[in-house]
């Protein structure tokens, strides 16, 4: 391997990894010895050394990490002060409002009950911080169980899970007549 290809696959490992990465892990990962490892580092810090770079590379005992350069930060913290609005669609919000309702839920019971893939959404609310990991299920493939979190009730208003709106018979009726509505339009029945 030469040593450009061997510093993008080192570059690939800590863009991705984000935290610091020993010398040693990345020498196995790589399949090449401590001392290619290293040039491959030198390489890139001769890369990113050129100031039309805004990231750099430092080391740490015997580790390295991707950072951003100082002269970017005032850039960064600008970024970070904007506030960021989490936007809920109706997927997410159906798929919220099942595991609120229904916690401590497997992904998969939240995709029987919406009737399609949840992954995405379930992700995407733990990357919210609206819902977390519990635990897992004590059953087979122990799949992971959800529930809503502290950053939920604050985001909702609720101080407890008690205090959500409770879901009356005729309400379930409601939606069960518009679910079933909802298959007929998708059937053209």
């Amino acid at each position: 391997m030469t040593r450009e290809e061997g510093a993008a696959i080192v570059e690939a490992i800590l863009f991705t990894m984000g935290d610091s990465v020993e010398i040693s892990a990345l020498a196995r990962a790589i399949e090449a010895d401590v001392k290619e490892v290293k040039s491959f580092i030198e390489y890139l810090k001769e890369k990113y050394e050129k100031s039309d770079s805004g990231i750099g590379l430092i080391e740490l005992e015997k580790a390295v990490q991707l950072c951003t350069k100082k002269e970017m930060y005032e850039y960064l913290v600008k970024i970070a002060k904007a506030p960021k609005k989490a936007v809920l669609t109706d997927s997410l919000m159906e798929t919220l409002s099942i595991i609120a309702y229904k916690q401590p839920i497997t992904r998969l019971e939240v995709e029987k009950i919406r009737g399609v893939n949840s992954d995405h959404a379930v992700n995407r609310l733990v990357e919210f911080g609206l819902v977390q990991e519990l635990g897992r299920l004590d059953a087979p493939g122990r799949p992971l169980l959800f529930g809503t979190t502290e950053e939920f009730l604050r985001s909702f208003g609720v101080r407890s899970l008690e205090e959500l709106p409770s879901i009356g018979a005729v309400q379930v009726e409601e939606f069960k007549a518009q679910a079933e509505e909802e298959i007929n339009v998708k059937l053209d029945i």
